[in-house]
Order: C-alpha cells, then structure tokens, then sequence
C-alpha cells in the first residue's frame, strides 16, 4: 500500500497573477530627486560615523602607528649619531689643547655645534619615547583581540615595567616578550620565548640605560679629566640611544607585519606538478546498469 498526503481542499490560497506592464522607458520625476549618496570619498566602514562599526579596531591602528613610528626612530637614531660625532670632535679638540692652541672660532661652532645637537637630542627623545609606548599598548590590545584572549598583565604593570627606572630593566624583556608570545598565538599556558631580535633589543636597552647612569653620576665629579670622560661617556650614550631606537624600528616592523594579514598582492599562486609517495586513489565502483545517474 501506499499513502499518498495532501491538503484539504480550500486551505491552500491562490497567489494573484501579476499584471505585465509593458516598459515605458526610464523614470522621470517631477521635481530633481532628494535622494542619493552623500557627497564624501570612499573610506572604510570603520571609519565612517553613526555607523555601528564607527570605532577603530586596535588592528586597524597598528600599520598606522607603525609606520609613522618607524620614520621618528629612525630620524632619532641619525640625530642621536650627530650628537655623538659632535662629543668627537669635543674629544679631539680637548687632546690638541694639550700640546698646542686652539683657534677660537673652531672652539665656538664646535661649542654651540654640542650643547644644539645634545639639547635637540634630549627633547626630541620624548616623542619616540611616547609613540613607542602608544604602539604597545595598541599591539597588546590588537594581539589580545585576535587570540580572543584577555592580555597578559593589567596596563598599569606595562607602564610600571616600561617607565619605572631600575624596575624597567627586567620587566621590560619580559613585557615585550608576552607581546610576542600572543603575536605568535602560541599557547597561553606555555611559557614565552623571546626570539633573537627581542634579545638584542633588551641588550641594547640595559646598555642604554647603564650608560645614561654612569654618565650622569660621572658629571658630577671634578677635574679636568673627569670633564674629559664625560665628553667620551656621552658620546657612547649617543650610539647606544641610537642603537636601541633601530632594534626598536627593527622590533615594530616585524611585530607589525606579524599583526597584520598578508597582502593578496604578495602572495603567488601556487600548482600542484607531483605529488611522491600519496597513496593511490580510491576507485569509483562499477556503476550498475539500471542505477540512475
């Protein structure tokens, strides 16, 4: 037997046949139409206001950040080597006094040449400073957020291991190390890791530090050659700043290409020529002859 359902008469409603309107070309309208786009460039839905996506993701910050960041460093670095040659030429200039008279305009421009290219030095360290610090607390976000994971340590412990003196040098590696840890998205669980590139920019920062502390301790002596380390002491605080704000540049860019999804233009397509030692493919059984297709 077969059973056979169906609806009872008079439940099922007939649709209304639409009437076909022939085309009579296209609209017009009476008066100019207030409707349309608005007048504004395109941009992206994250930038748009009154939109729900009206906020900035951190992810979104990050190139931003980066790339103006990078030029700062790398502008200190060259102006921070100035800064250094100039504490040279000083240097030269004390030893040929020991044996022979000066010209007093070398001694001037030579003068005013230090204390402009210190003084510049000096100021201008706060502005990569302080981007420096804006970038991670962004990266830590935008690597928290994409891992779907809280970040590691409270923003108050960042501050305290990035800006406190003496307590900076150890936690510093170790905040910049759980940045890449969660970059990575290796396991929370697991202990981080610092690569080779973190290293060298935690060994440049202690270097940095340890030379800033033993110059500013050494002006305070007396004596013609205590003046003279000093000119020597600050010249290699020179380097070292400028040292550790490339291996900064160096750490931001390849943080900042980690963060960031590849490019559809850098990425090639690939073929499958060969494939060595796949095990042989399953055969479609015989198909029978009444079977349908």
């Amino acid at each position: 037997m077969r059973w056979v359902a169906s609806p009872p008469p008079g439940t099922l409603r007939r649709r209304r046949a639409v009437p076909v309107t022939p085309y009579t070309g296209p609209p017009s309208y009476p008066v100019p139409p207030r409707w349309g786009f608005p007048n504004l460039v395109w941009r992206r839905p994250t930038a748009v206001p009154g939109t729900a996506s009206g906020l900035v993701r951190p992810i979104d910050r990050v190139p931003v950040l980066a790339q103006s960041l990078v030029m700062v460093l790398w502008t200190f670095a060259i102006l921070a080597v100035t800064a250094a040659g100039s504490e040279v030429w000083r240097y030269v200039l004390v030893v040929q006094s020991r044996s022979s008279a000066l010209n007093t305009g070398v001694v001037a421009f030579s003068d005013a040449f230090v204390v402009t290219a210190g003084l510049l030095t000096t100021i201008l360290s706060l502005l990569p400073a302080g981007l420096s610090l804006w970038w991670l607390l962004v990266a830590r976000q935008a690597a928290a957020e994409e891992a779907g994971e809280a970040p590691a340590r409270p923003i108050w412990q960042v501050l305290v291991g990035v800006l406190v003196p003496i307590a900076n040098l150890p936690l510093a590696l170790s905040v910049l190390g759980e940045l890449e840890h969660a970059i990575l998205r290796r396991p929370r669980d697991d202990r981080p890791t610092p690569s080779r590139l973190v290293l060298v920019w935690w060994v440049a920062w202690l270097v940095n530090w340890a030379l800033l502390a033993v110059t500013i301790i050494w002006r305070t002596r007396s004596g013609i050659q205590a003046m003279a380390d000093s000119v020597v002491l600050v010249a290699l605080t020179d380097v070292a700043a400028a040292a550790l704000a490339i291996s900064t540049a160096l750490v931001i860019r390849r943080f900042s290409s980690l963060l960031m999804p590849i490019a559809a233009d850098h990425l090639r397509d690939l073929r499958v020529l060969k494939v060595n030692g796949a095990p042989a493919p399953q055969l479609r059984p015989t198909r029978p002859a009444g079977a349908a297709r």
